[in-house]
């Protein structure tokens, strides 16, 4: 049997503010099997990012055990936690992080650099890649020469060119018109069904929620409910 893509047990997470003790997360156990497709959602404030965040190892629990593809994020050293990372997690941020000198091609061909792929092998992927999220001829240009919904198009398309076996995409249609929107939902539905990738979505977006096979809904840093559709 495949072990689940990622396991929280007994997660929680306090801030300290001033003085004051704040619970983001209390005593959150999830299991994300291989290519689920599944969605955080719940009032601001309500633990969606913050649990994104700990998953992706951005953050580390205040007690608890965190497992993505089996390994423990909440023990890892920062060095391992870059290379699970680089591997086998791939980030949709809701403001992009786009490197700003870099055009299109070259922030989604970025990550593959990193991994050692060559330049051509780079490129090619990349330039298939920003056909799908519909960007073909906008390749040249850096992110302040494109809209917020271009943006989000690249910062996806770097998120899943290198196929991670996790995709964390925090509110990843929050600057896109409803069509852009749906059309961005229907690739990465493609990149969960044909390409095996795991996706765990925060969002306040109906359609989102719509899109996905998963609702976990958290309030007061608590999952609340957890339904999966048929």
């Amino acid at each position: 049997m495949e072990p689940n893509t990622v396991v929280c047990h007994q997660v929680t997470k306090v801030y300290r503010q001033n003085s004051v003790s704040v619970h983001a997360l209390t005593d959150i156990n999830l299991e994300i099997p291989k290519r689920d497709f599944a969605c955080l959602s719940g009032p601001s404030g309500s633990g969606k990012s913050t649990l994104l965040n700990l998953i992706g190892g951005l953050d580390k629990p205040t007690s608890g055990e965190i497992s993505v593809d089996g390994q423990r994020v909440d023990q890892m050293a920062k060095s391992e936690l870059a290379a699970l990372r680089l591997h086998k997690i791939g980030f949709v941020f809701q403001a992009y992080n786009l490197i700003p000198v870099l055009t299109a091609r070259e922030n989604v061909e970025f990550v593959m650099q990193l991994q050692g792929l060559s330049a051509g092998d780079r490129r090619d992927k990349a330039m298939q890649i920003l056909k799908e999220v519909d960007l073909t001829g906008l390749e040249n240009r850096r992110p302040a020469e494109l809209s917020g919904g271009q943006q989000q198009r690249v910062a996806v398309a770097r998120a899943i060119v290198s196929e991670p076996s996790l995709v964390l995409a925090d509110e990843p249609t929050a600057n896109l018109d409803s069509k852009t929107a749906q059309a961005l939902m229907e690739l990465l539905v493609h990149m969960n069904t044909d390409h095996n990738v795991t996706f765990i979505f925060s969002t306040h977006d109906k359609l989102v929620m719509d899109f996905s096979r998963r609702l976990i809904k958290l309030h007061d840093g608590k999952i609340v409910e957890d339904k999966r559709r048929e």
